[in-house]
């Protein structure tokens, strides 16, 4: 649930200027998410948000302060967090800075990926469990050749 509601407000965040706690808990509760004041905070607090400049003189929470030309991009999050992609199996591993795991998983299941199963995140760690061999190589290919790349997205 954590993990959900963590994609939902990397999502939330990224399509509404959402100026306050108050405003990321209302849009949280109109999706049918159960949450206090308290886990709106922890979650802001684990995903690492900072307030940036919005319109109007106003602040609004993103994921990380990004240059202008990356702001649409969660390519700059994965090419700076992520330290290795490995995969055995039907699962892939990535291992990401202390703290970011977090921040990178809620991103990762933003995203419909073909073959995903599900994720798993720790502090610095992340499990992708994917249906077929071949799906976790896919994804660990595609996921080590955006660990590079700064001006497109790493989830299409």
């Amino acid at each position: 649930m954590k993990t959900k509601r963590q994609a939902r407000i990397l999502e939330l965040i990224r399509n509404h200027d959402v100026e306050t706690q108050t405003e990321l808990l209302e849009l949280l509760k109109q999706d049918g998410f159960a949450v206090t004041q308290a886990t709106v905070s922890r979650d802001i607090k684990d995903m690492r948000l900072v307030k940036v400049p919005g319109g109007s003189g106003t602040y609004k929470y993103a994921a990380e302060p990004l240059p202008a030309e990356e702001q649409e991009s969660h390519s700059y999050l994965f090419s700076t967090a992520v330290v290795s992609v490995e995969y055995a199996h039907s699962l892939v591993v990535i291992k990401t800075q202390t703290g970011m795991a977090q921040a990178v998983c809620a991103a990762l299941d933003a995203k419909d990926r073909a073959g995903v199963l599900g994720t798993i995140a720790g502090d610095d760690t992340i499990f992708v469990a994917t249906r077929t061999d071949s799906a976790s190589a896919v994804l660990a290919a595609d996921l080590k050749k955006r660990m590079t790349e700064k001006n497109t997205s790493f989830l299409p």
